[in-house]
């Protein structure tokens, strides 16, 4: 039994609001109805009914009595006084039909007892004991009453207002108003607390795809301002973070370039000596790869961190690696996409492509360059090539700083790719290529 209850409840939460704002909501109004509903079910099942039965006796009494009296005093004159005495004392307008006989009657389709219909009916059955019919239908202010006497039918006009109670209506508005306004108060309270989380979400999304939009105001509740000063303090230990690493590595790299430009020229002074020149070839070799890491080094460290997200253009970005590519003697197959602007930092994107594409580029012939969209809120950015591929068991390691996959690098290019690509909110995949090779996949957020 507990499997088709649990299903039943997942049903229900299918229904059930997504939001913090509608979920709050929802808290505050299911409780609101229910004690509505109960107040109105005390006041109309303990009060109201009890009221409208005695109206109905009342009502059906004086009927009663009537057809008593022009039963008792059969005579024209009697009868005539009984009636007006009706009319003067007690609100009725009766008339006596003689010879006349009631088509239906009896109690067979009388209203549920709780309604004012089925009130007064249980009290003619209960007081008149007379076969009687209930007309509510042909007039608008009167209720036509009909009994059946034995030498004819005794109709009678009863107002309304005389069965009705005019405090349900004013209790009904009470409680209908008074819910009205503690909801719509609740909503645009709740309204604005959600608003200042929506805003710290926003903040955070933000921050992590490398749009500094500075700190967040704090506003709302006191744990809502706590999280939004928290999270400020946050973003200026990272901006502090990354600034100290960026001028720590950039220190290191020119205190290494110091050297590396003495030993330089060294070598150039000794491509002069015979029998020297396939050393400082190799030296010189050194030097330039030394130069390189470096390089890495430093940019892997700076991540193009001071560099601001803005709208661009990616066929042009995309246009530029490959261009670059092909002056470096790749060949590759640009399938650039039309006015497709999107949020991006264009420096650190523009470089991870050029590393993927530089990486299939050393071990390819032929590379493929393209994106395509990936529903509504993502796109893709595709490099195919025809190379030998990666195992699926080494792809993530090649990810690794300094891995010994990266060929011909300094291990560092799929890492800062990756860097950069998570920095934006996306992801770097490496996959099987259509082409044979090797697919490297970014997924980025529109």
């Amino acid at each position: 039994m507990r499997l088709p209850f649990a299903r039943q409840i997942q049903s229900v939460k299918r229904f059930l609001p997504r939001s913090l704002l509608g979920r709050s909501l929802l808290i505050m109004l299911v409780p609101l109805i229910v004690v509505q509903a109960v107040a109105l079910q005390l006041f109309y099942g303990s009060n109201q009914v009890v009221v409208s039965r005695r109206l109905a006796s009342a009502v059906a009494g004086e009927i009663g009595s009537l057809a008593d009296s022009l039963q008792r005093f059969p005579g024209n004159a009697d009868r005539a006084w009984a009636m007006a005495l009706a009319v003067q004392n007690l609100q009725l307008a009766p008339q006596f039909q003689p010879g006349a006989t009631l088509a239906a009657t009896g109690e067979a389709g009388h209203p549920p007892s709780w309604t004012i219909q089925g009130s007064l009916a249980a009290a003619m059955d209960e007081i008149v004991h007379r076969p009687f019919q209930l007309d509510w239908d042909s007039n608008d202010v009167n209720v036509v009453v009909r009994v059946q006497l034995a030498d004819g039918v005794l109709e009678t006009q009863v107002p309304r207002k005389r069965l009705f109670v005019s405090t349900i209506y004013i209790f009904v508005l009470w409680l209908v108003g008074s819910a009205v306004l503690l909801f719509t108060v609740a909503a645009i309270f709740m309204r604005n607390q959600v608003r200042a989380l929506r805003r710290l979400g926003a903040g955070a999304e933000a921050f992590g795809l490398g749009r500094d939009q500075g700190p967040i105001k704090p506003e709302g509740a006191t744990e809502i301002r706590q999280a939004a000063t928290a999270f400020n303090r946050m973003q200026e230990r990272v901006r502090r973070f990354l600034t100290q690493r960026t001028a720590l590595l950039a220190g290191v790299s020119h205190d290494l370039r110091t050297p590396l430009t003495r030993l330089r020229l060294a070598v150039a002074l000794l491509e002069s000596h015979p029998g020297l020149q396939d050393d400082v070839a190799e030296m010189t070799a050194d030097i330039a790869e030394m130069d390189r890491m470096i390089d890495g080094y430093l940019a892997f460290a700076r991540g193009e961190g001071s560099e601001q997200a803005q709208p661009t253009d990616l066929g042009q970005v995309l246009l530029d690696v490959a261009n670059n590519a092909r002056r470096a003697g790749a060949n590759i197959a640009l399938d650039p996409p039309t006015d497709l602007t999107i949020w991006l930092r264009p420096d650190a994107m523009r470089r991870a492509i050029t590393n993927l594409v530089d990486n299939a580029r050393r071990h390819a012939r032929h590379i493929s360059l393209k994106v395509r969209h990936q529903g509504m809120r993502a796109l893709e950015i595709l490099v195919d090539d025809d190379g030998p591929g990666i195992p699926a068991a080494q792809r993530e390691a090649v990810f690794r700083p300094f891995s010994s996959g990266a060929a011909g690098g300094t291990g560092l290019g799929l890492t800062i790719a990756r860097d950069i690509v998570r920095a934006h909110g996306g992801e770097i995949l490496l996959e099987d290529s259509p082409s044979g090779g090797l697919r490297a996949r970014i997924v980025l957020p529109v």
